[in-house]
């Protein structure tokens, strides 16, 4: 076994040498941080379709799949994994990489010689290291290319790469809420949007879908979610929200740009939650696996549109959530997709997949990569508009299945 004195010069490289590292130089400092403990690592990505496990840097392994490996198993269910290094034959452990609770990619360790994957001790300490390199890998990211670069498989429009520098992580996890959210085409977006925020007792939600699937789509989705942001941050309810996205759309002069949106405010210690619906598709309940209603309401018209209704106030709908529902929230994308028969992927096939992997205890992210990529084979990999799920898990026990056990 590794001494303790080891791991802790170990990991003491690791952070004092983070400090001035760019992203290159962390793989440098992780090589160095392996010869303290008589290990080899080697970091791997998720790209951004979340099909493949990608190294780092490229080009100094292959790619490995998301699906039918034991690096994705690691991933797919945030598992400590053994195997074997097909080099050397010593034995190895697979660890999630987590910014967090968000899925970032994996690490590869190679252990010492005669080193037991199964140890307790071996286990919590390599993962400790991993949690440490997926948090130095997210720092790293707004100062360097290299992981923005590793991550992509084809080129991205100037609209996606607004967008994406404005979500917030696709994943978190607290004590009694998860939330999770995903968009595709990743490279094409052009419209949809999400948001979220989670402080100490409710959890505000946002989905977005603006007219439009170029540039200008893109502008107007970042414009509604800076002025919700920012309406929300100076204390605004949902109807001064969608108000604040009014304003700056009308203030744009842009004519027929507008935004459907679903914003969403959960107390978190009572499971109510407030919403307004602005033009958009109902989100809907899911309980013990089965779905249990839509959240019905009279809808608002979309942001931007706020002259249709003039002076009369915005409706802000109730609904009382049970521990441990699910809130499932999409944009038309998802259930319009069609095959090439003409045939919609539709709200209950939408429903029925995720009743189904929640049914086997996934991950809310597991759940919803899966889902997504059901509704991109269903359109035989091309989406015609973009399509965005978030699901919400109101539990105490839920944030569980996002951290591995060691």
């Amino acid at each position: 076994m590794v001494a303790e004195s080891a791991w802790f010069t170990a990991l003491n490289k690791l952070i004092t040498g983070s400090h001035v590292a760019t992203a290159h130089d962390l793989v440098d400092l992780l090589d160095e941080a392996g010869v303290v403990l008589g290990m080899r690592a080697r970091i791997y990505l998720a790209d951004l379709p979340q099909r493949a496990l990608r190294p780092v840097p490229p080009g100094s392994a292959e790619p490995l799949g998301v699906d039918g490996t034991v690096a994705g198993r690691s991933f797919r269910l945030t598992a400590l994994m053994p195997s074997q290094d097909e080099g050397s034959g010593r034995p190895a452990l697979w660890l999630p990489l987590l910014d967090g609770t968000e899925r970032v990619g994996v690490l590869h360790l190679v252990l010492p010689e005669g080193a037991d994957p199964a140890d307790g001790a071996v286990r919590e300490r390599c993962w400790a290291l991993a949690g440490l390199v997926g948090h130095l890998v997210v720092a790293k990211y707004p100062y360097s290319d290299l992981f923005h670069t590793v991550r992509r498989t084809e080129d991205m429009t100037v609209a996606s790469e607004l967008l994406w520098q404005l979500l917030p992580p696709s994943t978190f996890a607290g004590p009694n809420v998860v939330v999770s959210a995903i968009m595709e085409p990743f490279a094409r977006v052009g419209g949809d949007g999400f948001d979220y925020a989670v402080d100490r007792d409710r959890a505000y939600l946002a989905v977005f879908d603006s007219t439009g699937h170029d540039l200008r789509a893109g502008l107007t989705t970042s414009m509604v979610l800076a002025a919700t942001r920012n309406a929300r941050r100076a204390g605004a309810d949902l109807a001064g929200i969608a108000a604040a996205a009014d304003d700056v759309l009308d203030a744009a002069h842009v004519p027929g740009r507008h935004a459907t949106a679903v914003l969403v405010d959960l107390d978190l210690h009572t499971g109510v939650l407030s919403y307004v619906l602005a033009g958009h598709p109902p989100p809907v309940v899911l309980r013990r696996s089965r779905m249990v209603k839509t959240l019905a309401g009279k809808p608002r018209p979309p942001l931007g549109l706020r002259h249709l209704i003039g002076d009369r106030p915005v409706q802000v709908h109730s609904e009382a959530l049970e521990p441990g529902d699910r809130l499932l929230l999409h944009t038309d994308g998802v259930t319009e997709a069609r095959n090439p028969e003409g045939v919609p992927f539709g709200l209950d096939r939408l429903v029925d997949l995720t009743e189904r992997h929640e049914a086997a205890d996934l991950p809310a992210p597991e759940t919803l990569r899966r889902v997504v990529h059901a509704v991109l084979e269903h359109q035989n990999g091309q989406l015609q508009d973009d399509a965005t799920l978030m699901l919400v898990e109101w539990s105490t026990t839920a944030h569980g299945t996002l951290l591995p056990t060691t």
